[in-house]
Formats: C-alpha cells, structure tokens, sequence
C-alpha cells in the first residue's frame, strides 16, 4: 500500500505538468490570435473587398470598355491631426477599364512635424472589389513638417469584370474616400471629443 502511494503522487504531478502546459499553450495561442486578428481581417478585405475595401494591383488593366462611369472624391481627417486635407477634384469621369491619375492635397497647419495613416473604401461597399489602385499613397505612412503641403496622387481603374455582376453592372457612380489618422505615438492637436473633419469642397477641374 505504502509504494502504491508515491506512485499515485507521482501520477497526478504529472497529470497536472500536462495541464499547465496545455492551458499555458492556449493562453499563448490566444494573445497569438490576438495580434493576427487586425492583419488577417485587412487582408481578407483587400482580397475580397468586404466593407468597400480596395484592391491594389501592379499592371493596367488590359481591356477598357465603352461605358463611362463617375469617380466621386471624399477626404477626411480623424481627430487629433492637425492636417487639412482634400481632393484637387471633386470627380471625374472615365470608361471602364481606363487607368486614370487624381490627386489629393494635404497640408500640415501646425507648427511641429506631424505623421498620417490613411484608410480608405469605396461605396457601394460590394463595388470594393473592382476598384484597382496601381499607385496610391495610402500605401505609406505620410509625414509633414509645419507648413508643407504635400500632392498625393492615386493611379487607379475600375475593373471590367464589374458590368458582369448582377448588383453593379448598372452603376453609374462610385465614391472614394479616405480618412487619415495620426500615426501611433503622435500627440493629439484637438480634444478627444472633436469629431472626424469631412472635407469634399474641391476645385472641380483637374489639378486647381
């Protein structure tokens, strides 16, 4: 009975190892997940163009079609940054397939240095998917020093593939838009409570 004992100790020390490490193995898993949570979401809306997300592609498109379609220009700033912000048009209009440059113009109105991050969709949101960026400067974080005002150019093209589908193929007029937000670690120039700043008065020809 007596050497029954130890091993029986021993046995439910082992047991209890084993359960320590399987909860601490999940306990790590689960930050893990955490942490991949933001990325993995982004990329299944870049992929997928979920909630009007964009898509970014390297080459032109091949194929332009004879069907126009209006490009609507949003700009918007988030609070904390001390930047005006705005398209340099207030639309365009091209042919489906046609690659096209635009340009935003954004300005540091503070006296110190001041770093921006933009995020951006398109409405409707199920047109995201078929709006292609070739170069955009949401790609990079964007820094401005007191006073400098900065050309932001975005090179893009509605993918044909979207006169193929049921929801869309009759849309005549898209909206992208864009809101940028202090980069992580920059001090707030407004109070918490301010809301995000809307500014879509743009000259209405290219490049005023």
């Amino acid at each position: 009975m007596s050497d029954a004992r130890p091993q029986i100790n021993e046995t439910i020390q082992k047991s209890n190892r084993r359960l320590a490490v399987v909860c601490v193995g999940f306990f790590v898993g689960m930050i893990g997940m955490a942490y991949a949570a933001v990325p993995l979401y982004d990329m299944f809306c870049r992929v997928t163009g979920y909630n009007g997300t964009t898509q970014r592609v390297e080459q032109y498109s091949q194929t332009v079609l004879d069907k126009e379609i209006t490009v609507r220009f949003d700009a918007n700033i988030a609070n904390g940054l001390g930047w005006d912000f705005k398209p340099k048009q207030r639309e365009v209009t091209l042919k489906i397939g046609e690659t096209i440059q635009v340009a935003y113009e954004a300005t540091n109105i503070t006296s110190r240095p001041l770093g921006g991050r933009a995020t951006f969709n398109v409405t409707p949101q199920a047109a995201g998917a078929y709006f292609m960026k070739v170069e955009c400067f949401c790609f990079t974080d964007n820094v401005l020093q007191p006073g400098e005002t900065m050309e932001m150019p975005v090179v893009f093209y509605v993918d044909p593939e979207i006169v193929g589908v049921e929801e869309l193929k009759n849309i005549n007029a898209l909206t992208l838009s864009y809101t940028f937000f202090p980069m992580s670690g920059e001090k707030p120039e407004v109070s918490s409570a301010a809301p995000i700043k809307s500014n879509t008065d743009a000259d209405t020809s290219f490049g005023g």
